[in-house]
């Protein structure tokens, strides 16, 4: 496995999602932990060294399954976590809150879940409108000082708030959406992050599961899938957006590749400071994200993939997108 720099930070270029350990896109009781963690064990082994998770991923539930997972084998893997979507000063899960107090205090429930006394690199989940972002970095330069965190990371900020971040301390990364179906980035932040020499961590590269080539219909989420008002898996939207998982699967059969693999090796052609970080439970899946790492396309095919349709429909509801620095 190929590696990239993310703002000094080292890790492999395809790391591991781990939200999915803890629920999201998985029927209530159909959560196994063991096969979780052997995907974790599967994943390292191929060699991934980057695993993110978050505290409200459960809540709490995926910070204790990679714990558990990298037990024994702390040293080969880059942890990843996020704060500021529990309010732990009594608002709970889902209340956003970036203040120094609550930091701190989520800081050392996650050390605890994680099962270690540093994490590689700790994310701002949401930007938090009530405290200002030079409290929240401050703070987390404390955390640093401490040796609590090694790399300080945002999530969904907005330029703005980047560089008023970056100037109070170096920030290592940004987590967003990047890929074949979300290219908004391209416009103002990616410049932006390497002016700063910020790395790119995308979430969701393979479109919540769409760039996969395995979803046709909404018939295919369950019932309570949150994917079924998602703007861009419902009406005319949904049906304008699988003709660019047809073209990707198209290119994929030219090369032998996956439609997942194939939206995975055309990320990777973005530049070398970009690790995207594709989630799943399952061993399968993980040995088929990570074969993307050898993969070439051809300047015909790029230009193919480069050129396809912007997805129709805003990336997610009303209420997650207020939720997302512009």
């Amino acid at each position: 496995m190929k590696h990239i720099s993310l703002g000094g930070l080292d890790v492999s270029r395809i790391g591991l999602g781990a939200m999915t350990m803890a629920g999201t896109y998985t029927h209530e009781g159909s959560l196994d932990d063991t096969e979780s963690i052997r995907t974790i064990h599967r994943a390292l082994d191929l060699g991934v060294t980057h695993i993110d998770t978050a505290e409200i991923y459960g809540p709490f539930h995926s910070e204790e399954v990679v714990g558990a997972a990298v037990k024994g084998r702390r040293d080969k893997v880059v942890i990843a976590t996020k704060f500021g979507l529990v309010s732990h000063a009594g608002g709970g899960p889902g209340h956003i809150d970036s203040s120094p107090a609550n930091v701190r205090a989520a800081v050392e429930g996650s050390l605890a879940r994680l099962g270690t006394d540093h994490i590689d690199l700790y994310y701002q989940h949401r930007v938090d409108p009530n405290t200002p972002i030079e409290d929240t970095v401050g703070a987390l330069a404390d955390l640093k000082a401490e040796g609590k965190i090694v790399h300080l990371g945002l999530s969904e900020a907005g330029p703005e708030t980047i560089r008023r971040a970056h100037a109070v301390h170096p920030i290592s990364a940004l987590q967003t959406e990047y890929s074949l179906w979300t290219r908004d980035i391209e416009a103002q932040i990616l410049p932006l992050l390497r002016e700063l020499g910020i790395g790119l961590v995308p979430y969701s590269p393979l479109g919540h599961g769409l760039l996969t080539g395995q979803i046709r219909s909404v018939d295919d989420f369950p019932d309570d899938d949150w994917r079924r008002t998602n703007p861009r898996f419902t009406g005319e939207n949904f049906t304008r957006n699988l003709a660019i998982v047809d073209e990707v699967q198209a290119i994929g059969a030219e090369i032998g590749a996956t439609p997942a693999q194939t939206a995975l090796a055309w990320l990777l052609t973005r530049g070398a400071d970009i690790a995207p970080i594709p989630g799943t439970r399952r061993v399968a899946r993980v040995e088929e994200n990570t074969a993307a790492d050898g993969l070439e396309l051809t300047a015909a095919q790029l230009e193919r993939l480069d050129t396809l349709a912007p997805a129709a429909g805003a990336r997610h509801n009303e209420a997650n997108m207020a939720r997302i620095e512009s």
